[in-house]
């Protein structure tokens, strides 16, 4: 409810503060002839001088308003409740809380906590009404201090692309902090982890046993190349699967399909990309390996349900998209005249594609086959479900085996202590799949704007 009030309030501001720089900016243009900027100019950035200081009292509100409730509660508790231990006055507050919010609490009540849920939900009433009132009035000032600067040669539009601008800058900087967040957070987490475990244990040996420990000493072993193994034979498995059926269905749809089929298959075969990952992996577990393991048994292959094979497989299906899709886009980037001119000496359509087309195209190709790579090294859920979570190193692609995003999750998750080894591997696992991926997209993207520096 008080978001909905907060957000009906937020537009009617807005809407106000809108028609108030639009209708002043007529009225100026009207009597004093043309304007700097356009009337909606004024107008939208009326609306953002309107939003700025609501948002701000609104934000702040926001932050601060769970001690300030906190505060309030503590000030209502009796004497004895309140030299409680920190669990039980915990649990106290917490009461208050429900009671306050209508829900209701599991026993009896004492008359105290009526009191104080009753206090708690008119301060709380309260101190919103003064929040909205507050940030509305804010934006209210706001909005009558600009009507006021409004002039036949005010820069309105210089000021709202200003806002723009450092909008769309602050958005970017969002994307980067998360990324160095992301960064950092990893680092310092592999580091202590490395204060367990010797670097070259974990990138060198071949054996994958970490032990339960309850101490927090770095019990088993933690050799990666088992998990480094299963990734990469499952992410090779996905790319023979979906580079020639991907490719294939990008030359056929460039090269040879009309626009109408075009426009049919096309959407189509990208609803492959749309499907959740859990999907696939439940349809690996349940039709994909036990038909593979019918067949194998068919012609004296020993397949289990669960394997490598089965990942890759049913993840290459899942990244055709990713593959058809961006070398369709490619290959009908090349220009038009090397084709006709192939074509015009005599050449077939097949060897046109084969000799002009796809040369002229293999780095885009390329770098869509790389991005495609990367996006198979990072699966989870398909393998979680049907490569069998086996860690050992085995060369058989028929077999269990186990990559590293399942490894992390399986880390990640139990009884164990976030700050021992056993939890801590994880984000060296991480660390290490996250610089194959950097380094995978960062190759992609080299080659495709060398790609596209040739051909724009």
């Amino acid at each position: 409810m008080n978001s909905l009030v907060t957000a009906a309030v937020l537009l009617a501001l807005m809407s106000i503060a809108y028609q108030v720089g639009w209708s002043r900016s007529r009225a100026i243009e009207a009597t004093a002839g043309k304007l700097h900027s356009r009337p909606a100019y004024h107008g939208y950035l009326t609306v953002v001088w309107a939003l700025v200081p609501a948002l701000v009292i609104l934000a702040f509100w926001l932050i601060f308003s769970q001690r300030i409730t906190q505060s309030y509660i503590l000030s209502l508790l009796p004497a004895d409740i309140a030299a409680q231990g920190e669990g039980d006055l915990a649990t106290s507050i917490r009461r208050v809380r429900d009671i306050a919010s209508g829900f209701g609490v599991a026993g009896e009540t004492a008359p105290w906590e009526n009191a104080a849920g009753q206090s708690l939900r008119e301060f709380q009433l309260l101190a919103f009404a003064i929040v909205v009132a507050a940030a509305a009035g804010a934006g209210a000032l706001a909005i009558v201090w600009l009507r006021q600067r409004i002039s036949q040669r005010f820069r309105a539009r210089n000021a709202f692309e200003t806002v723009i601008r450092v909008l769309l800058i602050a958005c970017s900087g969002v994307a980067i902090l998360t990324t160095a967040g992301i960064i950092a957070s990893l680092l310092a987490e592999s580091l202590r982890f490395f204060s367990f475990v010797s670097p070259l244990e974990f990138f060198f040996s071949t054996r994958w046993a970490p032990g339960f420990s309850t101490t927090g000493n770095a019990d088993g072993e933690y050799g990666m190349l088992p998990l480094l193994w299963g990734t990469l034979m499952v992410a090779g498995i996905a790319m023979l699967v979906a580079l020639p059926i991907g490719l294939m269905t990008a030359i056929y749809l460039s090269q040879y399909a009309s626009p109408r089929v075009r426009d049919t298959v096309k959407p189509v075969t990208e609803i492959l990309a749309g499907i959740p990952t859990i999907v696939y992996g439940f349809f690996a577990l349940v039709t994909v390996g036990p038909f593979f393991s019918k067949a194998g048994a068919l012609v004296g292959l020993d397949i289990r349900a669960t394997s490598a094979f089965t990942a890759g497989v049913v993840m290459g299906i899942m990244i055709i998209p990713f593959i058809s899709s961006l070398s369709d886009d490619i290959l009908r980037q090349v220009p038009r005249a090397m084709r006709d001119g192939s074509l015009g000496l005599g050449a077939t359509r097949s060897e046109t594609i084969r000799r002009v087309v796809l040369p002229a195209a293999l780095p885009g190709i390329v770098g869509a086959f790389l991005l495609a790579v990367s996006r198979a090294i990072g699966e989870t859920m398909i393998v979680v479900l049907a490569a069998g979570n086996s860690p050992y190193f085995r060369l058989n692609p028929f077999e269990p085996t186990s990559t590293v995003t399942v490894t992390i999750v399986k880390q990640l998750t139990g009884d164990t202590d976030f700050a021992s080894p056993q939890s801590l591997v994880a984000f060296a696992l991480g660390l290490t799949l996250f610089t194959m991926t950097l380094v995978l997209n960062v190759v992609a993207l080299q080659i495709v704007r060398r790609y596209r520096e040739q051909y724009e």
